[in-house]
Formats: C-alpha cells, structure tokens, sequence
C-alpha cells in the first residue's frame, strides 16, 4: 500500500528540497510510517534549470476532511514543501480518487502553475497522467489530477535491481515517444526523474507532472528539448545499471566512482544490451560524455524516437515453464480400487497356469495359426490392391493437370503475406487519435494496439462530426492484394471496416474518391475481408466507420470506439 500510495498522487516529491513542515517519515494511505529517502536536486542529478524563491508565500493550513469546490475532500497530505502541499482526494461527484496541489494565490508561482495545467490538460494524451481542473477559488490555487492506484513508480522498480532489456526497451521507446509529442504542442517536462515514470499493471509506461512540476518548483530551461532527452537518457542508463550517471548519489541509486566522468553501461555492468547502452550514451553526450565509440548524439525527443526505430526490436522473454511433478502411482492404480500393499508385507506368488499340452491344447494351437497364416495372406492381397488403384488415381490426376505445354492448368495460386512497409494515421475531419501508436498495428505483437478516442455516439460514426477514423499502410510497392485479417480490442455491436485502394499516405485525398476495395462488419475482435474487387494499389486505407460501445479503460472513457492490434494482409 505505501508503493501504491506514492506511484499513485503525482507529488512534487522532496528531490533535495527541505520541507517546510513536513518531516521525512510521512504516513502513507494506510497509516504505515514511509521513509522516503531525500534525492539530490542539482544540475548534475537532473539536467534542468535551477529554483526560484518561493518567497514569502506560506502553505495554506488546511486539514483531512476539507472539501474544495463543495466536491474534492481532502484524504492525506502526502508532501508539504516550498509553499505548496500535495494530497490524496476524493472527487465525490464523480466517486473516485483524485490527486490534488495546493497553494496560496499569492504564491510567485500560483499563475505559472495555473498556466502550465491548463497547458498539459489540452495535450489530452493519454500516456501523461492527465490534469483535470485547475482553479483558482478562495485565495488558493489547486490542480487536480489522475490517480492511478495499480502504478509504480520507476524509483520502485530499480529498487530491487536493473530491469530486464525488452522493459528498458520498451521504458525508453513509449517515454521518448510522449514527450517528442508534448514538445511538438510546446511542452516541456524538464524534471523527469524516477519518480515522475510511472508503470501500470498492464506494461504500459505512464508520465506524471508534464510542466507542472517544474512550474511548482520554478524550474525553467533555455533548452527544454536538450533538458528532456537528457533525462530520458539517464532514465535508459539507471533501468540498464541500477546506477545513476552522474558521480552523486540520487533517487534512491549510487552514483558513478568521482573522477572516473560517463562511462558507457555496458562497462559498468556486464551483460548489458550493446544497442541499448549507446543509445543511452548518444541521449547523455550533451553532458560531456565521450562519443568516440557512438553515432551522433540525440539533442531532442524526436531524434530519440528515431533512432530507437533504426534499431533492431527486443522481443520480450519467452515464458518459463514449470516442469509437472513427477509421476506417482495411486494406490486405485496399483491395485485397481484395492489400497496398496505395505511395505514389508510378503506377498503370495501365483503360480503360471500348465501349458497346453493335451490334446485339445495342441488341435487349439493348431487351429489359431492357421487362422493367422490366412489373415496374413488376405491383408497382403487388399494391400497389393490398394497400392495399384492409388497408382492409377495418380496417373489420372497426372493427366488432368497437365496440357500440351506442360503447364498446370487446375492447381491455385498460394496466397503469400505481404509485408507493410509503413503506416499513418489517416485524419479526415477533427483531431487525430493516436498517430504514435500506427506501427503497434503491424509489429507482430497483439498485445500492442492503436487505439481510437471514445464517442458519445454509435456505432454509426457520424459525417458531419467524425466520417470514421483509419490507417494508410504502404504496402513498399505495387501489389494486388486479395484479402486482409484485421484483429481487433473491444467486442461488441459492432465494427464496420472497409478497405480503399489509394495513390498516397495524404489525408488530403477523399474517401469517396478512391478504389473501395472490400468491406466488413463483426461483432467479434476478428474480421477477414476478401477483396470482391482486385486491383493492384501500394497504399490501402483502413477505414472504420462503425465502432461498439466499450467501458473506460486507463486510455479513455467508456463510449463507443475501437482499437487495431494486428493487420495482415495477402496476395
């Protein structure tokens, strides 16, 4: 509970701030004494900008029980730093926890941080621990947020030693992938530390505090692009190492020896992924690591995600199995419903019925191998006959595929997969819903999905508002493609998919302007289309204009949408 406890309230934690009144024992949510461990807060420890005052601005005294807005109650303070506190709430209109930061409206810092919430709370990506309000009412400031109870925070899980290479993989890939998106709308993290990463039950990695938490501590960058992938560099470093890339100790993880500057990880740990540990190095050679051995180094986000695409895919690890437990008799089976003898116990030895020696015993031996010398020679006769009727069937089959040139004429063609060379999400009205996520769809791993936003109304999508939400593949060439398996996430009433033959990737073409080239509608998570009308095309549009209604999930509430895990297609 004390893990669940902190990995759930995105908290400023105290990262070498000293607490105005709290103390470093703090109670958790079930009333059990935590000892947090106090994190340095320097420019060697996180790579961002420095502190401003808070000035004179005190924490407003307020207590367990007290409602904000007449709807969020206040549980349990779990820091209470620089002038502002963070709690565990409860949202009763809604019914559910919530995490909330206070501070006074005079704070310095209380129009900053109402602008960076409101900032964060219009990216809507669901790979951010989401802002929900941000108000200011009553001489306070307060942001409300997500409250993920079944996360942990990465500082938790390098506790018990280096993670496994796929979840560093996949660690470094989806955080690099969110915060390329955050800068791309102009927002930047600049304190992305152990605890503010966070994983959910189901693997998927999860950040908390996009510019709020630099906007609580006054933490600004000249260059918040170079800032955020230095983090995420030294995130890739500590899950590979269990050790923190500067020469201090901080987050819970020692420091590397003083003197000895950035070594790579694969020299400091052994067994170390060799494609992982240089992209660690080329995210930290901003800060004076030596690049001899490495590519260029990455100086943003996006140069991140790049080079995690260039380089070869870690598959997770394949499972253990247990080995049965060995076999032992039943004492039903040794003596079929009888209990089993005791051990030690002489037991009586039947003695082997006589021999058939009379007369009647020798006329019956006679008699049976006759019996068998006549079964054996009727067997070999079917058989023999057998063998020449096939040999026949053959000759005849021989001669029905074959013409004068030689050439089959009855055989099929096999279907043989074609590969997808690209994806990209096709937008022809309204937003986007998770362009990052198109190559889930086609990564051989049905566990990974792209997924659509949740509609108030279905399953008929609507033209005026939203005419259906998609991908355009690039099939490398051009290729005549004669049917597509399509694995969906949400069963239910019901999916319509209908596939399009195109000329480009471009959302600027219409629709209705392109080669329909089959279509379907299921209830299940599965769909085959098999194509009525065959053209060869490079670019095929998958188009969904009919989705279920799903319950809510940690991406998105409930209503009506879908979700892609795999896509195949044949020709």
């Amino acid at each position: 509970m004390a893990e669940r406890s902190t990995a759930a309230v995105d908290v400023a934690d105290n990262s070498g701030d000293e607490p105005l009144t709290a103390k470093a024992d703090q109670s958790t949510s079930d009333g059990v004494a935590q000892n947090r461990e106090r994190e340095t807060d320097s420019e060697e420890a996180q790579g961002s900008g420095g502190t401003d005052s808070p000035g004179k601005a005190s924490p407003p005294e307020l207590h367990s029980g007290h409602k904000l807005a007449g709807r969020y109650r206040l549980e349990e303070c779990v820091t209470r730093l620089d002038g502002f506190s963070s709690w565990r709430a409860v949202d009763e209109k809604l019914r559910r926890a919530v995490g909330v930061h206070l501070l006074p409206a005079d704070h310095p810092r209380a129009r900053s941080v109402l602008a960076a919430a409101r900032s964060s709370a219009l990216l809507g990506d669901p790979r951010f621990v989401q802002v929900l309000d941000a108000v200011e009412e009553n001489d306070l400031v307060y942001v409300v947020h997500e409250w993920l109870p079944d996360a942990t925070e990465l500082t938790a899980l390098l506790a018990s030693g280096p993670l496994e290479e796929h979840e560093a993989y996949q660690m470094a890939s989806q955080v690099s992938q969110a915060m390329a998106a955050a800068h791309r709308e102009g927002l930047a993290h600049l304190r992305l530390t152990p605890s503010a990463v966070l994983r959910t039950s189901t693997g998927q990695w999860r950040i908390r505090g996009l510019a709020v938490n630099a906007a609580l501590r006054g933490i600004s960058s000249d260059t918040p692009q170079r800032t955020d992938t230095e983090a995420i560099g030294a995130l890739l470093y500590a899950t590979l190492t269990q050790r923190w890339p500067y020469d201090n100790h901080a987050y819970g993880l020692s420091g590397l020896p003083k003197g000895v500057g950035l070594i790579a990880p694969d020299q400091v740990r052994a067994g170390v992924h060799r494609g992982l540990s240089e992209l660690a190095m080329r995210a930290l050679a901003n800060d004076g690591a030596t690049a001899s051995r490495h590519e260029t180094p990455c100086t943003t986000p996006e140069e991140l995600v790049k080079a995690i695409a260039e380089m070869p895919r870690i598959r997770p690890p394949e499972p253990a199995f247990t080995a049965p437990p060995e076999y032992q008799r039943t004492s039903y089976q040794q003596g079929y419903g009888r209990p089993a003898p005791h051990m030690g116990a002489t037991q009586p030895v039947t003695a082997p019925p006589p021999p058939l020696q009379s007369r009647t015993g020798k006329a019956l031996k006679w008699a049976v191998s006759a019996l068998l010398i006549a079964a054996l020679g009727l067997g070999s006769w079917q058989l023999a006959d057998a063998l020449m009727e096939h040999r026949k069937s053959d000759d005849t089959q021989k001669t029905k595929t074959t013409d004068g040139n030689g050439k089959g004429t009855d055989k099929t063609k096999p279907l043989k997969p074609i590969a997808i060379a690209g994806a990209q999400e096709y937008v022809a009205k309204g937003d986007a819903q998770a362009p990052g996520d198109v190559g889930k769809t086609y990564d051989g791993d049905s566990s990974t999905y792209w997924r659509s936003k949740s509609f108030v109304d279905g399953p008929e999508m609507k033209p005026a508002f939203k005419p259906g939400v998609g991908i355009v593949y690039d099939l490398g060439s051009q290729q005549t493609v004669t049917a597509a398996s399509i694995g969906l996430r949400y069963p239910g009433d019901h999916t319509t998919i209908t596939l399009y033959g195109t000329d480009s990737m471009s959302s600027s073409k219409s629709v209705d302007s392109m080669t329909k080239i089959g279509t379907v509608t299921t209830s299940g998570t599965s769909a085959k289309i098999t194509v009525s009308k065959k053209a060869k095309t490079r670019y095929v549009l998958l188009w969904i204009t009919a989705m279920p209604y799903a319950s809510g999930d940690q991406y998105s509430g409930a209503g009506y949408k879908q979700a892609i895990t795999d896509v195949k297609f044949t020709g």
